[in-house]
């Protein structure tokens, strides 16, 4: 896949504005320094947007939905079925990422990259099946090399419709039971790590469904281990997380700041930044999951989330509720008065 449009240029945030951004919140009516992460976040945006006078107003979101051959090996609490239905619960506005989406006026879509059995039209859904879930990849690779490009290509046109229609950032959300375990598989395959040190509860798993998790985990890595960030994915990987890695790519060509959310996502970052280490400069992350094998992730990306709330749903929803930092970072940057603009002596 050496000339594919994934190794398209990336272009890196202004240093000029950034310089200036620093300045600027030295000259902000506050003690400089007193809104701590706040400062760095608010200058990054003015550098990403190349204007003192950044916005976080238009949030995209857009939830990635695909079923997984690994649930045969009994790996979910959650039957295979609830990928399906709780896309319908999305179209009906009755998820929690819906619910925040239009909490905060954010324009959601779901798209269906991999459902077992084809779906029904819905509102707010698009349905890009690149198969009927992904093969069981205990005893083989999840995907094929042209389903890997279908599921690429389906998050760069995400990315694409985002930009199109204005938006500030872009959120990547997944649905999908048993993806937990694909992401695992996936992370440990990057990271050189033993499934044990990664694998976790996921929709809900006791112990000794964890132990069975990573069991599993570990008889597909004897197999199809790779270092190699697009190998692994085909190998190991999900529709949805091939979809949310095409996706961050495509926004770091576009210069489109994106919010990544929780375990499966950043494991979707974490292909992204090894196939593309300047995409880094475009991704914040918003939360620590409570997902175990998520804070060693963000350890390995050498990246600090911006809450944690114990949280673990997926969906793009600690992303959603992350968003607000962002808003108010950009808002702060952009309207703070200068202590010359204020007529405020400065210390």
């Amino acid at each position: 896949m050496k000339h594919d449009w994934f190794h398209d240029p990336i272009p890196a945030p202004d240093a000029a504005v950034l310089v200036a951004a620093r300045e600027r919140q030295t000259q902000l009516t506050k003690p400089p320094g007193s809104l701590g992460r706040l400062e760095a976040l608010g200058a990054m945006l003015a550098a990403m947007q190349k204007t003192q006078h950044p916005r976080i107003e238009q949030l995209w979101i857009t939830v990635f939905a695909g079923d997984h051959g690994v649930v045969a090996e009994g790996i979910s609490a959650f039957p295979q079925v609830v990928t399906a239905e709780m896309i319908r619960n999305f179209a009906r506005g009755g998820a929690a990422i819906s619910v925040l989406a239009h909490e905060w006026g954010a324009r959601l879509e779901v798209v269906n990259v991999g459902t077992v059995q084809p779906m029904e039209d819905l509102p707010g859904v698009m349905h890009t099946r690149v198969g009927p879930g992904t093969a069981n990849f205990v005893h083989e690779p999840a995907m094929t090399i042209e389903q890997l490009r279908e599921a690429l290509a389906a998050g760069r046109h995400a990315a694409d419709r985002a930009a199109i229609n204005g938006a500030h950032l872009f959120i990547g959300g997944e649905m999908g039971i048993g993806n937990t375990t694909s992401a695992t598989a996936v992370a440990c395959s990057l990271l050189g790590r033993p499934a044990a040190h990664l694998a976790g509860p996921g929709t809900g798993l006791d112990v000794t469904g964890v132990q069975r998790k990573a069991l599993v985990i570990e008889r597909a890595l004897a197999k199809q281990r790779s270092d190699q960030p697009l190998d692994a994915l085909q190998r190991l990987g999900g529709f949805e997380i091939a979809a949310l890695t095409g996706a961050y790519l495509r926004c770091g060509q576009l210069g489109l700041p994106v919010l990544v959310d929780g375990f499966i996502t950043t494991v979707a970052a974490l292909v992204a930044v090894r196939l593309r280490a300047d995409l880094s400069a475009w991704l914040f992350y918003a939360h620590c999951s409570a997902e175990p094998g998520h804070r060693r992730l963000l350890e390995a990306l050498d990246v600090q989330p911006l809450l944690d709330f114990g949280m673990c749903l997926g969906e793009g929803s600690g992303a959603a509720v992350a968003a607000p930092v962002l808003r108010a970072a950009a808002a702060l940057h952009a309207r703070m008065a200068t202590f010359a603009e204020a007529g405020v002596s400065k210390g």
